[in-house]
């Protein structure tokens, strides 16, 4: 055996010996239970409300998808000039209403002048909700009008900007406020914000996976290396591709699901798809089409 191969051979020893150290000292650890995700059956929850079915956001989706029986709602949080927090996407309110420019740049009350349901078209194409009142919401509010809802709700301000700053100790005195620990789940596509959150909240709150708590996951899946993974969030919601990468493979669901982690997936409006997700062993759907959910993952 020449010198290369003994070298090659010595490189492969220490490498089976590392990870045998590690499978020695390190073991995998299950998230604690948190009520909010303790469900018998997978869940629809209806994003934005179910913004295909009426204007996202709006009392009107929530209220249409309340009454389609879905589980819950999938929002996003942004905070105003004067720091409250209200349920909506983007960071600017053109797409969705008559207004221009900035959500931090109003006031709740020059918010409330504006028309969520300006630019909404319905399946038929027609301007029906144009005119009719549909106004932007508090957090606040849409934990009062449903109390008996899971309300999954995603930090949309950046860590580094001043509402961003501000989001995570507001949100959680609001929580406080209205008890809702049991209710919610919290998330952000920024990691950090959902660990400045947890500063708070003490792991009295359900978290949701951020994206690097997602690759994390999905790189020790892929390796040898699984019983290194120690998981930061209760839940994962998450597209069926990152990338190149699948998500929605049963190996990865069943991984999450070993260390007591529901998986949710969105946006998913196909019902071929969404029963296919379920199959694979996903625990919840985030969906524009809540009509279509609730008859596709009817119980047999």
């Amino acid at each position: 055996m020449g010198k290369k191969s003994n070298v090659a051979l010595a490189i492969a020893a220490a490498a089976g010996a590392a990870w045998a150290s590690t499978k020695a000292f390190s073991k995998p650890q299950s998230r604690s239970s948190k009520e909010a995700l303790e469900y018998g059956h997978p869940i629809i929850l209806a994003h934005r409300g179910g913004s295909a079915l009426a204007p996202e956001c709006s009392l009107a989706a929530f209220e249409k998808a309340a009454k389609l029986g879905v589980h819950g709602f999938e929002i996003d949080l942004r905070l105003t000039k004067d720091e409250e927090i209200i349920v909506f996407h983007d960071e600017d309110l053109d797409r969705v209403t008559n207004f221009n420019g900035k959500v931090a740049d109003y006031s709740l009350a020059e918010l409330k002048k504006a028309d969520l349901g300006y630019h909404f078209t319905d399946l038929e194409g027609s301007y029906s909700y144009r005119d009719c009142g549909e106004q932007i919401i508090t957090l606040g509010d849409l934990l009062e009008l449903y109390p008996q809802m899971l309300i999954n709700m995603d930090i949309k301000d950046a860590p580094q900007t001043y509402e961003g700053s501000l989001m995570p100790s507001k949100l959680w005195r609001l929580l406080e406020e209205k008890q809702a620990f049991q209710r919610v789940v919290v998330s952000s596509f920024y990691d950090e914000q959902i660990d400045r959150f947890n500063l708070y909240a003490q792991n009295a709150v359900a978290l949701g996976a951020g994206e690097k708590e997602v690759k994390k996951a999905y790189t020790a899946y892929s390796s040898q290396f699984k019983h290194l993974y120690h998981p930061k969030a209760d839940v994962f919601q998450i597209p069926v591709k990152s990338n190149v990468f699948p998500l929605d493979t049963a190996g990865f669901i069943k991984f999450l699901t070993s260390l007591n982690i529901p998986v949710h997936y969105w946006t998913i409006n196909d019902p071929v798809v969404m029963k296919k997700l379920i199959q694979n062993g996903a625990k919840g759907i985030i969906t524009d089409r809540p009509d279509l959910a609730i008859d596709a993952l009817k119980l047999d």
